[in-house]
């Protein structure tokens, strides 16, 4: 009988704990992602290496401390791709994390697919953001535009 007892509190306690695990994952540490003065959308010049701020409506994001690769961002903005393409660098080889599925307006497949079919171009947000972390910012031709936070490679040895 002591047997059975010992079973059943290790199958629940192993049934508790995958669920604690599951939510520290998907939904713990996430907040909104704050857009004030400061820690606004911006983009790289091309003559410059200092981003500059540019203009974004109906913006959302998440963003968590636990870690820099964890922000997420969705926007629209009226600047044409033409127009940020003759002014703000390009960024090669983005690639779009996967959010959480509660964050429904980021969608890591669809924009990756956009940009390899060219219908998104990606831009140097900041270099940097926090050590080896640069953020990405693509933008549609319709004016969505998304944010996100990858590594760069400058940590790999």
């Amino acid at each position: 009988m002591s047997g059975k007892i010992v079973g059943v509190f290790i199958v629940l306690s192993a049934l508790v704990a995958g669920i604690a695990i599951y939510w520290l994952q998907v939904y713990a540490f996430y907040e909104p992602a704050a857009f004030t003065p400061g820690e606004e959308i911006r983009l790289v010049p091309l003559d410059r290496d200092a981003p500059e701020v540019i203009v974004v409506e109906n913006i959302e994001g998440i963003d968590a401390t636990s870690s820099p690769l964890r922000f997420r961002a969705c926007f629209t903005t009226p600047l044409t791709q033409a127009m940020l393409t003759e002014t703000y660098r390009v960024y090669d080889d983005p690639v779009p994390l996967v959010a959480p599925g509660w964050f429904a307006c980021f969608d890591a497949v669809e924009i990756g697919a956009a940009l390899e079919r060219g219908e998104a171009i990606a831009f140097l947000s900041e270099r940097e953001i926090a050590d080896g972390v640069d953020r990405v910012v693509a933008v549609f031709g319709d004016g969505r535009a998304y944010a996100w936070h990858q590594l760069n490679g400058t940590l790999e040895e």
